[in-house]
């Protein structure tokens, strides 16, 4: 049966005098916080210098985070300020399209790209107080994205289109640095994972989390893992954004010459299970728009995810199988909803299926 809130109009829905059951979202979830995370917050000057106890002192930081909760800060990345701000002007113009023109970019199921309101395409309740726009980003690509937009929206979508691609390839260039100071933060070749995630195919998302009279009732993002690599992420002033550390959640102070690193279960399994994927959610806000810049790293679909075997020779024996990120993609699209235990979840799913086929 066709989702009723499937085509729904977001400004309605907000002047509805109660939040529709599909948004409520069950009562030991809606736990919130004052405490704010102490996460590192990690200068990169001194890598992009060459200056090697700068390097030592980031990889040092970014240990420390993956270690404990999975999260942390960069500053002094190389991404131009504004190039953040078009990204933003621009995800702003198109969430604010009537409805009929964003759904024609509509996010069909099992899919990656397009537009979604609520993630209603895949689900019927518990559902996500957003829009979101998402698109693949092939690494090392000229156009892909400005194609995707001009063949999806339109030719008037052009300047969107290489706005977004120019923001991709900063994204890409930034994903690397941080892979070279992860490898170099557990002790392995600098450049492991850089070369494994050159050729990746990645997705970008753009988070839109309208106000919300009942904001306690519900959530912009529920509680989960990412089962992606890393994700790199922009929010803007508002904040929203909380991290489960120490057993309790804490939010990630918004800092507009920052981006948010955290860890997701593919790079999990890269690390043999040393570096901790992060639990994470966002909140709404009862007056203000909130909004992200999301970009998901994700290795090339055929590729095997395996860690480094140095790494496992030093830390002990393997703590996943091998497999691709097509298998835990198809896992995650298909099969299950990305929560607290995403990674173990396709573990017990994939093994069964895996002895199957052979």
């Amino acid at each position: 049966m066709k989702n009723e809130i499937l085509d729904f109009d977001m400004a309605a829905l907000q002047k509805q005098s109660k939040l529709p059951t599909q948004f409520l979202w069950p009562y030991e979830d809606l736990v919130h916080t004052q405490d704010e995370l102490r996460e590192p917050v990690v200068n990169l000057e001194g890598f992009f210098r060459g200056d090697k106890e700068g390097t030592r002192n980031a990889a040092e930081l970014i240990r420390t985070a993956c270690l404990n909760h999975g999260i942390f800060q960069v500053i002094n990345h190389g991404v131009d300020k504004d190039l953040i701000h078009d990204a933003y002007e621009h995800m702003d113009a198109f969430f604010k399209l009537p409805v009929g023109k964003k759904l024609s970019a509509r996010r069909e199921p099992g899919t990656l790209c397009g537009y979604s309101g609520a993630h209603a395409h895949r689900y019927s309740s518990k559902l996500p107080w957003k829009e979101t726009l998402s698109f693949t980003y092939n690494h090392g690509s000229n156009f892909h994205v400005l194609n995707y937009f001009t063949s999806v929206l339109g030719n008037e979508f052009q300047e969107t289109g290489l706005v977004y691609e120019k923001y991709c390839k900063a994204m890409e260039n930034l994903c690397l640095v941080v892979m070279e100071l992860l490898a170099i933060s557990l002790g392995i070749e600098g450049l492991h994972y850089r070369k494994f995630f050159e050729d990746g195919c990645s997705l970008m998302r753009y988070n839109y989390y309208p106000p919300c009279k009942e904001f306690g009732l519900t959530f912009g993002t529920g509680p989960h893992c990412d089962p992606t690599s890393i994700t790199i992420l922009h929010q803007d002033q508002v904040g929203g954004l909380e991290v489960f550390a120490n057993n309790k959640w804490k939010a990630v102070r918004p800092r507009s010459d920052a981006f948010v690193i955290n860890i997701g279960g593919t790079f999990t399994a890269l690390s043999n299970g040393r570096y901790k994927s992060c639990l994470h959610r966002a909140v709404v806000n009862k007056e203000k728009v909130r909004r992200s810049l999301v970009f998901f790293v994700c290795p090339k679909e055929d590729k095997v995810v395996r860690p480094p075997q140095d790494l496992i020779d030093r830390e002990g024996p393997r703590k996943y199988p091998d497999f691709t990120w097509s298998d835990l993609l198809e896992f995650t699209q298909k099969h299950y909803r990305a929560d607290v235990t995403t990674l173990q979840s396709f573990i017990h799913w994939f093994l069964p299926a895996k002895h199957d086929q052979n």
